[in-house]
């Protein structure tokens, strides 16, 4: 068994006790990447000089010498930071991001930046001025977005895990998509300082893994409160550390009766049933509750909100103070009118347009200060919900990944298909992407989702999960 292979809690295991050395883990990874990267195209930048820096170093941590990659979002003193766009050139941040500083200080190693839809806007992580990325498993298919180089990356076995940004499922449903586990924590469990913003009021950083134990660990390095973000709130610890026996016996688990006549892939169906199973014979009562608010709103809710703070956060772009910038313009009004037409690719302009219309004073009132009231009404009707259920499992889309390029046919086909994961944004809750097993060779995967502060109770439902689905097979990435 290659070293690539293992998952990061056996990992660090073998560097603690000198089984094996951190050069030679990164070595394994740098091959594994060597072979598959031709096919996938997860970088954006590889980091490896930087890599051979820390090695160099005397690494402490709990992480000490494992590799990882981070989506381009987050930002890396001193290395190129693109949120996969021109319009950022060739930006290298003064500071690094929180979580990163976070992990490493724990020892983790930076491999590279990686791949994702331009400023988080997509879910396909084909919208990127680099060109898409492919799923390790099939790479003819879309490996989900945003977060699509972060999930290909630890499917493939880049690294035994990553980071990613979920904004309105940019987490949950690439993981779902390349078959990991994937976090979206709840809304400041996670410090969001040195993200580039796409939604300030949605987005949240969160990782991917192959196994909840690996997940559990780096919750434990990143979860921490941060001064430095306003909305990373902390009323008391959390205890992200793994049990082995963790039980749901008792534990109510329901669906959503809104979306139970909604037409879902055959292989995403019979995972449904599955694991219904699964958590009945675990002890687990299956109920049901209902959410007619979210059902009928929460998608029109949602981009009213995305879109108008994307168009508030994107205003900076502008070619005087970062990144692509033109020289020989005539005026103030030209140089912003070229870079911001050369910069932005056509999803996230669409998204700036949008967004300018429904915050401009005529229409503000109607359409962004509505949106507002729906979203405390999704709050509620969640926070209603989780007074008769403890989680709520449902699918994370509703059909299997599409091929590159035909998911760009329809792009009402793909908000509409973002149902399953954007309300958990909307009202700031952790949701969980597990894997359920293979059809026709792809992984198909659900999502566990939980009341604000329960991401350690809901990584303990997905232990009792992952005990009777396994985990999931390094991708063989293209390669024969």
């Amino acid at each position: 068994m290659e070293l690539y292979e293992y998952n990061l809690h056996e990992l660090t295991e073998k560097l603690k006790s000198k089984e094996i050395s951190p050069s030679e883990l990164f070595e394994s990874c740098k091959k594994r990447i060597d072979a598959c990267e031709e096919n996938i195209h997860a970088f954006i930048t590889h980091t490896e000089d930087f890599a051979k820096a820390q090695l160099n170093k005397e690494l402490t941590g709990i992480f000490a010498g494992v590799p990882t990659v981070l989506k381009d979002n987050l930002c890396t003193k001193g290395i190129r930071t693109t949120a996969a766009s021109k319009i950022l050139g060739n930006w290298r941040p003064p500071y690094d991001a929180t979580a990163w500083k976070d992990l490493r200080e724990a020892g983790a190693v930076l491999m590279g930046k990686v791949n994702m839809d331009e400023f988080a806007m997509g879910n396909t992580c084909g919208n990127s001025a680099f060109g898409p990325t492919h799923n390790p498993n099939d790479i003819s298919r879309v490996p989900g977005g945003s977060s699509g180089g972060s999930a290909a990356a630890v499917s493939a076995g880049y690294v035994p895990f990553a980071l990613g940004s979920d904004t309105g499922g940019s987490i949950r449903q690439p993981a779902s998509y390349c078959g990991v586990y994937g976090l979206k924590p709840t809304y400041g469990m996670v410090s969001r300082y040195g993200l580039i913003s796409y939604g300030s009021s949605l987005d949240q950083i969160g990782p991917f893994a192959r196994t909840v134990r690996d997940l559990q660990l780096v919750m434990s390095v990143i979860s921490n409160y941060d001064p430095m973000d306003s909305s990373c709130f902390r009323e008391k610890a959390h205890d992200f550390t793994h049990n082995e026996n963790p039980s749901i016996k008792g534990k109510k688990i329901a669906l959503v009766k809104e979306f139970q006549g909604f037409t879902l892939d055959a292989p995403i169906a019979d995972a449904m049933n599955k694991i219904k199973k699964i958590l009945e014979d675990e002890g687990a009562i299956i109920t049901e509750v209902s959410l007619p608010v979210v059902a009928r709103y929460a998608v029109a809710c949602y981009y009213a909100l995305a879109m108008s703070e994307a168009h508030t956060n994107l205003e900076r772009y502008d070619g005087v103070r970062l990144g692509y910038t033109v020289k020989d313009a005539a005026g103030i009004k030209e140089m912003f009118e070229r870079v911001r037409s050369y910069g932005f690719g056509p999803e996230v302009k669409s998204r700036i347009i949008a967004g300018t219309c429904l915050t401009e004073p005529t229409r503000c009132e109607e359409y962004y200060v509505a949106a507002t009231k729906v979203r405390t009404l999704i709050a509620q009707e969640f926070s209603r919900a989780f007074g008769e259920t403890d989680f709520i499992l449902q699918p994370v889309t509703p059909s299997m990944p599409p091929k590159i390029g035909e998911a760009d046919d329809d792009a009402m086909k793909g908000y509409e298909a973002d149902l399953y994961t954007l309300p958990v944004n909307l009202a700031g809750l952790p949701g969980l992407s597990f894997f359920t097993g293979y059809a026709d060779k792809l992984p198909v995967g659900l999502q566990l989702i939980g009341p604000r502060w329960s991401d350690p109770e809901l990584l303990h439902a997905g232990v009792i999960i992952e005990r009777h689905t396994g985990s999931p097979k390094i991708a063989n990435g293209g390669v024969k």
